[in-house]
């Protein structure tokens, strides 16, 4: 059984007023448990609204998202534990911050899950671990962070709270370059280790091409396309079509195959580059 499925699921802002738009249109996706889900789209295509669908921050206007079968609004009045077995961290999550320490700021979600003060402080521990925040960071003000670590308090935030499935809407949003390497391969690291359902809404085509294993892509409103990462990218002609490009890496491996070299399709990070053009130069005798 698929951990989230939505049917047909929509959403329309300023319904039955002159401003209407369509949101999300009859969406119907499958994400398996353990799955590292990549989602790509431009501006406005209804990437943040079909997300925040999914944790019951937003109400279809119809449709069903399905929790392990289960539709999440069967019962409203029990929304709220939706959200804490599907985790949502929004772009520059560390606005979110607002209590005296970064511990109780982590604290917080666990300690509205009715867990004793030992499992709070496990989790608080564990999950800024996993974020890479120093244990006397715990009980500064999060105010007093450096950027690239509130954002990771922020993360920790949702984690401690253990969801089965973790959403991280656009979470390098701001972050330089190392900066952004580094929670990337904290994200992948997290799941690698908790073994949950992560999916993560970016921009960049680098960043998903290297760590997701399927890439759902959003054009107007619509899943235009769901398939694994590498028979997404390969799409380069109509990715372009809606506005969206392929990695740089594998557009020059694209451009190397189109003039004779023997390079393998769906190339989608350096590393791999690299690895494909020894072995053809190792082939060749070119490499001593």
């Amino acid at each position: 059984m698929s951990i989230l499925e939505t049917r047909d699921l929509s959403y329309v802002y300023g319904q039955g007023t002159p401003f209407e738009k369509c949101a999300v249109d009859k969406v119907n996706i499958k994400i398996e448990q353990g799955e590292f889900v990549g989602i790509i789209g431009h501006t406005g295509s209804g990437k943040s609204t079909l997300v925040q669908m999914l944790n019951g921050l937003i109400k279809p206007v119809s449709g069903q998202v399905l929790l392990e079968g289960r539709d999440i609004w069967e019962n409203p009045k029990d929304i709220r534990s939706v959200r804490f077995k599907v985790g949502m961290v929004f772009q520059y999550p560390e606005y979110q911050l607002f209590e005296e320490t970064v511990y109780k700021d982590i604290s917080f979600g666990p300690s509205n899950m009715g867990l004793s003060e030992e499992e709070i402080d496990a989790r608080v521990r564990n999950a800024a671990k996993f974020v890479d925040l120093k244990d006397e960071l715990l009980y500064k003000s999060p105010f007093d962070l450096s950027g690239g670590e509130k954002r990771r308090a922020a993360i920790a935030g949702v984690i401690a709270m253990d969801p089965d499935v973790l959403i991280l809407d656009e979470p390098t949003a701001g972050l330089d370059p190392m900066g952004r390497e580094v929670l990337l391969s904290q994200l992948v690291q997290y799941h690698k280790q908790r073994k949950n359902t992560v999916l993560l809404v970016s921009h960049s085509m680098e960043d998903i091409a290297k760590i997701a294993d399927r890439v759902l892509v959003m054009n107007s409103s619509k899943a235009e396309m769901f398939d694994t990462t590498k028979n997404v990218f390969s799409k380069g002609e109509e990715l372009e079509k809606i506005g969206l490009k392929v990695p740089q890496i594998t557009k020059i491996m694209s451009a190397l195959r189109a003039k004779g070299y023997p390079v393998s399709d769906g190339i989608l990070t350096v590393e791999q580059a690299f690895t494909e053009i020894l072995t053809i130069l190792n082939k060749e005798g070119k490499i001593w």
